[in-house]
């Protein structure tokens, strides 16, 4: 059998996150946001969104990727989120039978506003 290889990513809100202003946090989930949208725009990124209501509630997002994983830790090392220690990043390489996953592309919000307009 043979299979596809992806990169996985996990966003994970870290015990010692800084603790932000209401405003700020705002500021910084707008620009994690534009940023992710941005890889997406390049290709880098595939699939990503936010998880709701997991059992770890440390768990913010998911995120598949095109690239190997240490392009991807390089990739969201860039994220302000990640930057200003509010989300660390988990990678890992993702096996499944192939063409057993498709993704399209898709328009992903740059910013909450966008992400809101959508409900």
């Amino acid at each position: 059998m043979r299979f596809d290889q992806h990169t996985v990513l996990l966003l994970v809100r870290p015990a010692d996150a800084p603790e932000l202003p209401r405003d700020a946090a705002d500021l910084l989930q707008d620009a994690h946001l534009a940023h992710q949208a941005g890889l997406v725009e390049q290709g880098h990124v595939l699939a990503a969104g936010p998880f709701l209501d997991p059992d770890d509630e440390r768990l913010r997002g998911f995120a598949v990727l095109s690239v190997d994983p240490e392009m991807a830790r390089e990739l969201y090392a860039n994220d302000p989120a990640v930057r200003a220690g509010r989300l660390v990043v988990r990678v890992a390489s993702w096996l499944v039978p192939e063409g057993n996953v498709r993704f399209e592309s898709v328009p992903v919000p740059r910013s909450m506003l966008e992400a809101a307009a959508g409900d």
